[in-house]
């Protein structure tokens, strides 16, 4: 939660009560259960919180929230958000190497291939473009693969892990399994394919130089970037639904504030 000894079940108490949104939260000058003391330091945490969304920063809130907690994020960040998957050789980070970061943002997708357009100087470069990452079990296997590989990497961006997200929602097993399982679909030569032929299709293309190795592994890569965007929205309006507060409140400025988390 946003505000310290302000738990989930205080959180839903104050929602009952009508307390819906941050403005409505400083409008009040009491709220039951708090303090007066602790009230007025609620309030400061809160106008801090309010013109770091205003302003954009959205780092801002990856040290102030639970990583469980940024799927909150989405809706005010959305627009700023960059999708990322990556593929490689197969082996653990110590002896194996990345070969495709996919990057999929405002409908552009952007692959990096080792060797040619892969280094941790481009990957800053993308990333520091954006204002929060979404991956699919990223927070376990690609971000931290990425940090083995690339010590310099500035990934400090909120991240929603859909992954873990849609255990909460009773959705488990792999991306691909998920995606049939909420209708979402890939090209019919896609299908089948995972992580494992991934390997082969760049060993394919590394040691015989077969271009059409290549141009497939790219391509899978680009569904499952693709793909965790309509995902991430399926979700996010679930986890809304289901832990969000039960009356929307007001937008904050020209972003939306919805389950922001107190």
């Amino acid at each position: 939660m946003l505000l310290k000894g302000i738990g989930e079940c205080t959180e839903r108490r104050l929602w009952e009560d009508g307390v819906a949104d941050w403005r409505t939260f400083l409008a009040r000058t009491a709220l039951p259960g708090i303090s007066p003391g602790r009230k007025q330091a609620y309030d400061l945490d809160i106008a801090a919180a309010m013109h770091h969304l205003q302003t954009g920063q959205s780092r801002y809130f990856s040290h102030c929230l639970k990583s469980r907690d940024h799927w909150r994020l989405f809706e005010a960040f959305k627009t700023g958000a960059v999708y990322l998957d990556i593929e490689t050789t197969g082996e653990p980070p110590l002896h194996g190497e990345v070969t495709v970061v996919g990057l999929y943002a405002n409908g552009r997708m952007i692959s990096l291939v080792q060797g040619d357009s892969l280094s941790e100087e481009r990957l800053n470069a993308e990333l520091t473009q954006h204002s929060l990452i979404i991956t699919f079990f990223g927070s376990i296997f690609d971000l931290p693969y990425l940090r083995a590989k690339f010590p310099g990497l500035i990934a400090d961006l909120p991240h929603f892990d859909l992954c873990f997200a849609a255990k909460r929602l009773g959705l488990s097993g792999g991306l691909k399994r998920i995606e049939s399982e909420v209708g979402i679909q890939r090209a019919s030569d896609l299908q089948g394919l995972d992580g494992w032929e991934a390997v082969r299709l760049w060993n394919t293309w590394r040691h015989h130089g077969q271009t059409a190795a290549l141009d497939l592994l790219l391509r899978y890569n680009e569904a499952d970037v693709r793909n965790l965007e309509p995902l991430a929205t399926l979700i996010y309006d679930q986890l809304q639904t289901r832990y969000g507060p039960a009356i929307p409140p007001p937008a904050v400025g020209k972003q939306d504030s919805r389950g922001a988390a107190l």
